[in-house]
């Protein structure tokens, strides 16, 4: 199995990191518009193989899609990042021209691949992908859900005090600060309902913490997170090229699923071998069904502001 992942920054190269270490994939095609700068990222994984005990290939290229061809995943993580006091829908302008030449690119050389888009805003970027690529929409997957669920239980985990992998709970509608939706109603510890051991209070904390956790690390950090992106790309690749069926929110096109249409925004997904294969309907309470029609009003706005960037 190949993967390619263009962008190899902190995310992308992260994420190449964990596929191969955790063996997911046979072949990785690290590709960047910086002179050597994915040959050296891709020689540094390589030298790790030895004493992590992976035998995965790994190759960079500057700018040569030809290496790509062939790939069964696609993953866009290209653009620029966000800096301190940026919101993701500032980049719109600036990204949107990078994904479509990308995506179209590694389209002419893995006409069959799945495509995975991280760059940010990733809902309207997933949308700029679907729209310019003419796939299915099986094929077109937004990672953001992923990434922010796993930011959700985090924060559960440390308001409980209790182990994150025994926690379940996802995000969904949009990936920005004030458009994801964290479930905290249907989130559970081994089972049982979080609302048991938290209160109302606690539950509005972690809902908000989760929400800004990006702009969190950005403060932080001085630009985006790159560890938990690029494991949540690494978790999501996995669920394609081994067909585990797993239950993820990703952004995927709507056709009326949610009550919305002609929009890619987050939603719980069955992900296996054929990317989206299935969209899940849960049981959303009104107060849930009015934070996502807000939420797609939101990313509807700047999927508007993308086409006027397109012309």
């Amino acid at each position: 199995m190949k993967v390619t992942i263009v962008g190899a920054g902190n995310v992308g190269a992260t994420c190449a990191d964990a596929i191969a270490y955790r063996r997911i994939a046979s072949e990785i095609v690290l590709v960047d518009i910086r002179e050597g700068f994915a040959e050296g990222k891709a020689l540094d994984i390589t030298q790790t193989q030895t004493t992590l005990g992976f035998n995965t290939k790994v190759i960079g290229s500057t700018n040569d899609y030809a290496k790509t061809a062939g790939s069964d995943v696609v993953v866009i993580t290209s653009g620029v990042p966000r800096k301190p006091g940026m919101t993701r829908e500032e980049l719109i302008g600036i990204n949107a021209g990078i994904v479509k030449g990308v995506a179209e690119n590694l389209l002419k050389h893995s006409p069959n691949a799945i495509f995975v888009i991280v760059s940010n805003p990733m809902d309207t970027m997933t949308y700029l992908a679907y729209k310019s690529l003419g796939l299915p929409k099986n094929r077109i997957i937004g990672m953001g859900g992923t990434l922010d669920s796993s930011r959700f239980k985090t924060y559960l985990s440390l308001a409980l005090d209790k182990p994150a992998n025994d926690i379940q709970g996802m995000v969904i509608g949009g990936h920005g600060d004030t458009t994801m939706i964290p479930l905290t109603r249907l989130a559970s510890y081994n089972g049982v309902p979080v609302s048991q051991f938290l209160s109302e209070e606690e539950l509005a904390k972690v809902a908000a913490d989760t929400m800004v956790g990006g702009a969190t690390l950005t403060g932080l950090l001085g630009t985006s997170a790159w560890y938990a992106p690029g494991a949540s790309v690494s978790y999501l690749v996995d669920a394609i090229l081994n067909d585990q069926k797993k239950m993820i929110p990703c952004s995927v096109f709507l056709e009326g699923e949610y009550g919305q249409s002609d929009i890619c925004i987050g939603v719980p997904c069955i992900i296996g071998k054929n990317g989206v294969e299935k969209i899940v309907d849960i049981n959303l309470n009104e107060s849930e069904k009015a934070l996502f029609a807000k939420s797609a009003d939101a990313v509807r706005n700047m999927n508007n502001d993308l086409k006027s960037h397109l012309g």
